[in-house]
């Protein structure tokens, strides 16, 4: 085959290729959540708005993503997701993060991945309101895990955290990260 050839079929080729199939519970229709409202009638967290705005059920369990919303500083221990990928998005406000052994700030615009099996945490860090969008891939047990936080009536014992976040496929490690 001339050079010209291979090179003509070579560029070619990956437009011979079929286009994916989806499962038929994968959702078919486009799915709107209107800004400040929940995809689905459910509370999600403890003490702050963590609205979900694509459901593992839209996605046949492919990802789940939440807007949340912090008031106040501080954030979740050192964990680790055995399973699930979690990227993170800052919308408002400034956010530290541990992942693995390195530490980060992000400020509006960032975003970071925190691998599944890296242990990784986040503290709101700055004065005010901070937003972020949160992704989850696979969807995991995520939304099951934040409906059983708003449902707390108290602020549970370690034992009782360690144990609800084990039931959702993951682990606590270590304490939250410092606040300056």
């Amino acid at each position: 085959m001339k050079r010209r050839a291979f090179l003509t079929s070579s560029l070619a080729a990956p437009l011979l290729v079929e286009a994916p199939t989806f499962p038929d519970d994968r959702a078919k229709k486009a799915v709107f959540v209107a800004s400040g409202n929940n995809r689905v009638n459910e509370t999600f967290g403890a003490g702050q708005p963590n609205l979900l705005k694509l459901s593992g059920k839209d996605t046949n369990g492919d990802l789940c993503i939440f807007e949340t919303t912090v008031t106040g500083k501080g954030g979740p221990p050192l964990h680790v997701h055995h399973a699930v990928d979690e990227w993170f998005h800052i919308l408002e406000g400034e956010f530290a993060f541990r992942i693995g052994e390195e530490t980060f700030r992000l400020k509006a615009g960032d975003c970071i991945l925190g691998p599944r099996g890296v242990p990784h945490t986040l503290a709101h860090v700055s004065e005010g309101v901070g937003k972020l969008t949160i992704v989850f891939q696979p969807a995991g047990q995520m939304e099951d895990f934040f409906i059983g936080s708003g449902k707390r009536q108290r602020r549970p014992t370690a034992e009782e955290s360690q144990a609800h976040f084990r039931a959702h496929g993951m682990e606590i490690v270590g304490p939250p990260l410092p606040v300056e």
